[in-house]
């Protein structure tokens, strides 16, 4: 689930998690008191002076936006863009376009994603074909000889393994791609599980259905089950779109 951290936390977490340095000694190597920056970790702390979050981003080494929780990046945007040698289109799309821009970052950080990469680059530089097309074309020399020294039929077992052996170069790239992306954004939907974003494990159409089977087993009048499944459905439309009803 994403959550947001606040200034004084993600001062504590640099602290603590990323340099592992106690108040006295984050005093000490950045000339700030040690009761000012105890101050400026605490919950009911609402102030910060400038030159501190100044100090501090550049003690830290991160952007004086990630501190004031302007950012989710903590590294200033300009060293960003020369290190990642983006096209300007590209620069322009990733800040400009409609789509889900967290998901974009959990691609670019899951685990498989470098196999990906590798997979697309031998694809779409063609790296592998020479090699794959001199195995099929060693598979289809020995499938020929086998049909005339022998007077086979193509269609025989051993002409027809040997012809399905040779590798369909777009069927497999295909699927070696896809099952690289499919295997990250199985993990990444695992991920957004418990997401106040994702939608809910039970269908709507799967949750009428409850309430209709439960409708239809109750033991009354006909007139009595009719009016249980229209409250039901009353009941569920409400709970579903309780804005457009009021």
């Amino acid at each position: 689930m994403e959550t947001k951290l606040t200034i004084q936390e993600r001062l504590k977490d640099l602290r603590v998690v990323d340099r592992g340095l106690s108040l006295e000694q984050l005093a000490e190597q950045t000339g700030l008191s040690k009761s000012a920056l105890g101050k400026y970790e605490s919950e009911d702390f609402k102030d910060i002076s400038p030159f501190a979050i100044v100090t501090l981003a550049k003690f830290y080494g991160v952007s004086t936006d990630y501190l004031l929780g302007l950012t989710e990046n903590k590294n200033p945007a300009n060293a960003e863009l020369q290190a990642l040698h983006l096209r300007d289109n590209a620069v322009d799309v990733i800040q400009n376009g409609k789509f889900n821009k967290r998901l974009l970052s959990e691609l670019l950080v899951h685990e498989k994603f470098q196999q990906l990469m590798v997979d697309a680059e031998v694809y779409v530089d063609r790296i592998a074909d020479s090699r794959i097309n001199d195995m099929n074309a060693m598979l289809e020399a020995v499938r020929q000889q086998v049909i005339q020294q022998y007077s086979v039929e193509d269609g025989d077992l051993h002409t027809r393994t040997l012809a399905l052996a040779q590798i369909q170069m777009g069927d497999y790239f295909r699927q070696m791609l896809s099952d690289d992306l499919i295997d990250i954004l199985s993990d990444i939907r695992e991920d957004h599980r418990q997401d106040a974003t994702t939608a809910d494990e039970e269908s709507t159409a799967e949750a009428v259905c409850g309430y209709l089977k439960a409708a239809m087993s109750y033991e009354g009048s006909p007139q009595e089950k009719q009016a249980r499944v229209y409250l039901q459905d009353w009941v569920l439309t409400m709970t579903q779109y309780p804005r457009r009803n009021l």
